[in-house]
């Protein structure tokens, strides 16, 4: 049977619900891209009333759903763990759009936001995803198992990500305030991109073999200094939800992907004078507006990382989760000291001491987590009582 018969008897389809499939994709995820397009040009340049400024919302929701969506088929024809890798990536690259585009407009109201999105970005992945899935699929298959060599990996990785670019610019002194000077800023992006690109080369090339889903079915382990690891892994053939779809669908989908990046870009800086103002007016925090855009960009990873755990293949909710927080920061704080050669204003990165004491909690707690190669319902459920903590102080610091 072709590719895309195949395709069209399973419906890929990321939220899991039925669609009718034209060629290998369903109907929504091709009328999507295009329909945001002209959204986009409705609106550019206007004042947003009542009606248009949902419109506008809508859209940006949509398009940032289905640009996730159509990295999915692309991430499933090329295979794991290069698949939860293009999705991270798409994710980056629509959550550096958003931020460059609403610092940008929002000049020194902005100067902050890079910092509390990468922030935000890393508290949902580590705690938020990780602690979503961990209890869903716990409370299926009561213990889930995954790969400590590449949980451990990643999560070594995240620590230094994050010291290096958002904790230490609260203690240098070459500039005034918790920012970094150019040079440090160059310094800190060169690096980030560094630790990155080799962890993307050990994922994919080196170690690949560590960073793939454990079978259920093939319970052996291996002795790995005090752990248990498993080592039985699933075929990377043996995909549950759909057979692989061919190369024309999955070319169909980057060119849709990149429509998708195009609107998402441009809704964002429509809506963001909007959005800002309804920050102020309700009186929260501006840090509300970064928690937000980190929300909205890593939906649709979040369900595909909690479907991972309903089919019991953790490792792959834990390489979606920890990539994500590896690529927000690795891709992000080098796109932005790019940008801040032509952004006016401060750009202001280091951390407070409330994010500081949420960031060495989600540390500890992930070491604990990942370090035996299998979790419960109540490390999911510590998780995310962590993350309720970040969101709430988000909103009353």
């Amino acid at each position: 049977m072709e590719d895309a018969k195949r395709i069209s008897a399973e419906r890929i389809d990321l939220l899991g619900m039925t669609n009718t499939v034209v060629h290998g994709l369903p109907r929504w995820s091709l009328a999507v891209p295009p329909l945001a397009l002209v959204v986009l040009v409705l609106s550019w340049g206007r004042d947003l009333g009542t009606v248009l400024l949902i419109l506008v919302c809508a859209g940006l929701g949509a398009a940032v759903i289905a640009a996730v969506h159509h990295a999915e088929v692309v991430a499933h024809r090329v295979g794991e763990p290069f698949g939860t890798l293009i999705l991270a990536l798409a994710v980056t690259i629509i959550e550096v759009a958003l931020i460059v585009t609403l610092m940008a407009s929002g000049g020194a109201k902005a100067s902050t936001l890079a910092r509390d999105t990468v922030f935000a970005a890393v508290m949902i992945t580590c705690n938020g995803i990780l602690g979503l899935s961990l209890v869903v699929g716990s409370l299926r298959h009561h213990v889930q198992e995954f790969r400590v060599r590449a949980s451990n990996s990643a999560l070594t990785v995240m620590i230094a990500l994050v010291t290096l670019s958002l904790v230490l610019p609260t203690f240098t002194t070459s500039a005034p305030g918790p920012q970094f000077s150019s040079a440090q800023l160059a310094f800190a992006g060169v690096v980030s991109l560094v630790m990155y690109g080799v962890f993307v080369f050990v994922q994919t090339v080196r170690h690949r073999d560590y960073f793939l889903p454990v079978s259920p079915e093939q319970p052996s382990v291996q002795r790995h200094g005090d752990v248990d690891e498993p080592v039985a892994t699933v075929d990377e053939d043996d995909e549950e939800h759909a057979a692989a779809p061919s190369g024309k669908v999955a070319l169909l989908s980057l060119g849709l992907l990149f429509v998708c990046l195009v609107s998402v870009v441009g809704l964002a800086k429509t809506v963001s004078p909007k959005l800002e103002s309804a920050v102020e007016s309700a009186g929260a925090p501006l840090g509300v507006v970064g928690v937000a855009i980190a929300l909205l960009v890593l939906l649709p990873e979040t369900v595909a990382a909690v479907r991972a755990a309903l089919r019991n293949r953790l490792q792959t909710s834990v390489n979606l989760a920890l990539g994500s927080a590896l690529a927000s920061i690795g891709l992000t704080i080098p796109a932005i000291a790019i940008a801040s050669i032509w952004l006016s204003g401060p750009l202001v990165l280091g951390l407070g001491g409330t994010e500081m004491v949420l960031f060495a909690l989600t540390v500890v707690t992930s070491m604990l987590t990942l370090a035996t190669g299998r979790a419960t319902l109540l490390q999911g459920a510590v998780h995310l009582m962590v993350f309720s903590a970040f969101l709430f102080l988000a909103v009353s610091p």
